[in-house]
């Protein structure tokens, strides 16, 4: 049966591996068993963010040095899922996922479990579209069997790196006769992150099928996942998936739970998560929290004006992240969260889902 350990490090910057290297030196992770590394990187989240693919080749590195093998290899066999922008007081930080395959009686109840895929590479033609949806609801459900899922229910947690468009990638593929998504590079991030949370959605069943469709895919927000989490970067052309839930057959001394932030300030949502998780009185049973967040498109937040999209300095993604962080941080006393910006299709408009990840009582 499966035992699933989640083992956080603050990090110093992109690069910094120490806080992995000491725990693979000191035996309480084995590098054979890692099958996730999920961080937040300090850059700004956008198109060139660099200390996503920095970070991932810095990881990569560490373990392909312990497993005596290539980074390439590394890579194909572990989930490098790095978010950019750490705004506001959120802590740049990675979350590692260690799988065991253990012998022995389960836990009584529920625990968790972790399940990975990834797709194919997504042509730039692709992106954001149907194709794109329909490799990622496939992947999603290969991820669930890998995690040992069967009931969409059980699903807490999908988090998925997805690619973007290029200037030279979007060039090429006019030049060749075919159709973007969007001329925008940075607005291919959302078509992106789009096409995928829907792909989520599909493959869980929490929405139809027949209002699916490419005029959907960042147009119809009623349409939407409470469990996606996606993200895109430059540092890749598939899409890399984790999947997090609870099992009966589990040996993990953890367990997830989520919610739903209706808004950027719904703290609400945050407290019922961990209760939900069993610790919203004993917040010492915390082992991560992962949302994401969402500048209300409406410019307006329970009646109130907000600037966040007006804002042309600094894109709204960014205060998004900040604000979000800043009210888990308050309800959990800890600024080190994973809040991710951008949440087209993954909770209602303005908001997003939240999970919590705690230790069994």
């Amino acid at each position: 049966m499966q035992r699933v350990e989640v083992h956080r490090f603050p990090t110093s910057g992109p690069d910094d591996v120490s806080g992995l290297a000491a725990a693979l030196d000191a035996g309480s992770i084995d590098a054979a068993h890692v099958i996730a590394v999920l961080g937040k990187t300090e850059g700004n989240g956008c198109v060139n963010d660099f200390t996503r693919g920095f970070a991932t080749t810095s990881y990569a590195g560490l373990l392909a040095s312990r497993l005596c093998t290539s980074p390439a290899e590394v890579e194909r066999r572990v989930q490098f899922i790095m978010s950019g922008g750490t705004e506001g007081i959120m802590t740049p930080h990675v979350s590692v996922f260690v799988r065991h395959d253990v012998d022995g009686s389960r836990r009584p109840g529920k625990g968790l479990v972790a399940g990975i895929a990834s797709t194919r590479p997504i042509e730039p033609e692709e992106l954001g579209t149907m194709a794109h949806l329909g490799e990622v609801a496939v992947a999603v459900r290969h991820a669930m069997s890998d995690a040992g899922i069967a009931d969409p229910a059980d699903v807490h947690f999908v988090q998925i790196k997805c690619p973007l468009l290029t200037a030279e990638a979007i060039a090429e593929a006019t030049a060749a006769g075919k159709r973007v998504a969007t001329t925008s590079t940075y607005a291919s991030m959302g078509y992106s992150r789009a096409a995928a949370a829907l792909g989520v959605a599909r493959a869980l069943d929490e929405v139809p099928a027949a209002p699916v469709s490419d005029a959907a895919i960042a147009k119809r927000w009623d349409l939407f996942s409470r469990v996606a989490s996606t993200s895109a970067g430059v540092e890749l052309h598939h899409n890399e998936i984790l999947v997090l839930g609870n099992a009966e057959d589990s040996a993990s001394d953890l367990l997830i739970a989520h919610d739903v932030m209706e808004d950027a300030i719904d703290g609400a949502a945050v407290r019922r998560a961990l209760d939900a998780a069993g610790c919203e009185n004993a917040v010492d049973r915390i082992v991560g929290v992962y949302a994401k967040a969402e500048a209300s498109p409406s410019g307006r937040i329970r009646g109130r004006r907000h600037t966040m999209i007006d804002d042309s300095d600094i894109n709204h993604t960014r205060h998004a992240r900040a604000v979000v962080s800043a009210v888990i941080a308050s309800v959990i006393g800890d600024p080190m969260v994973y809040v991710s910006g951008g949440a087209e299709h993954q909770g209602p408009t303005g908001g997003g889902p939240v999970a919590v990840i705690a230790r069994r009582a």
